[in-house]
């Protein structure tokens, strides 16, 4: 982590185009915003648009805005990611979940830098650094024909991959420190097997499951003292149990998995990603379930 931030600081300084690989909670998006606050557009906007979790009929919309008119709904005039990241970041979450369909109007649009609303007229030039991130191997992508051989090439000014949290255990005691003080929980001493416990731990999640879990271990600390014991994963067996008996019975199924993405979206800072991960089914279901459930 210290070669790939260090990496991160000078290519910060530049306007290179940087694409972050890297599972599901390795804190691509931290790393984004490090990297726009490390930058000459310190002071412009951060503007994130997460590819992953926006209907595709809604992309384009999105990320050039629209005219008032353009389409049923649009009924006032509205800027898009693109435009609204003008003189700063513009941070493409989920890039490898864009549709092929939509790549290459994205392509047309880092190429030229113009805008031209959905719906209007005129184009509008724009002065945009792009950092883009996904969880997905683009080179895989690339050559299943997946994703756009130019628009790869187009994102691969530099390829960053972000290591999980399982290849590097020797930052546990820096991330514990750092999430238990963002949890508010920073007095919270720590017990002496708290370390090892965490260490056994594979966190398919990375540091998202690492700060979840702690979350919910700080909540059973009655003491003042963070034991073993606590921790979320050593519980993962009750937990299972605790499900089954959960009142269920009685409501209608529908109700139950729009509760449960909820929860989840909740648990997982609202992230999509993260969440389908989580509930153990492709992003794309998730975002029609929650386009449905009006919960996107």
């Amino acid at each position: 982590m210290v070669e790939t931030l260090q990496t991160l600081d000078r290519l910060a300084r530049s306007d290179i185009t940087v694409t972050l690989l890297g599972e599901t909670g390795v804190g691509k998006d931290l790393l984004a915003r490090a990297i726009h606050a490390a930058s000459p557009r310190a002071r412009g906007p951060f503007v994130t648009l997460d590819c992953g979790a926006i209907p595709p009929g809604l992309i384009e919309s999105e990320l050039l805005g629209h005219e008032r008119g353009a389409y049923s709904g649009a009924t006032s005039r509205r800027p898009g990611a693109f435009e609204r990241a003008h003189g700063g970041t513009l941070f493409l979450d989920e890039i490898g979940e864009l549709p092929l369909c939509l790549q290459s109007s994205l392509l047309r649009l880092l190429e030229s830098r113009c805008v031209r609303r959905v719906g209007g007229t005129t184009e509008q030039r724009m002065d945009v650094r792009i950092v883009a991130a996904t969880n997905r191997d683009l080179e895989v992508e690339r050559q299943e024909g997946r994703f756009r051989k130019d628009l790869y090439h187009r994102l691969a000014g530099a390829l960053i991959r972000v290591p999980p949290l399982r290849d590097r255990m020797a930052d546990l005691p820096l991330l514990l420190v750092d999430i238990m003080r963002d949890l508010g929980h920073a007095r919270l001493a720590i017990g002496p097997n708290v370390l090892e416990a965490l260490a056994s731990h594979d966190w398919r999640g990375n540091v998202r499951e690492l700060k979840n879990a702690l979350a919910y271990a700080a909540l059973f600390a009655d003491g003042g003292i963070l034991e073993s014991q606590h921790l979320w994963h050593t519980a993962e067996r009750r937990e299972s149990d605790a499900v089954e008996m959960l009142p269920l019975g009685g409501h209608s199924l529908e109700r139950i998995e729009r509760a449960a993405i909820r929860q989840t979206l909740a648990q997982t800072g609202g992230c999509p990603a993260a969440a389908a991960d989580a509930l153990g089914i492709p992003l794309p279901v998730l975002a029609e379930k929650m386009r449905c459930y009006a919960l996107a």
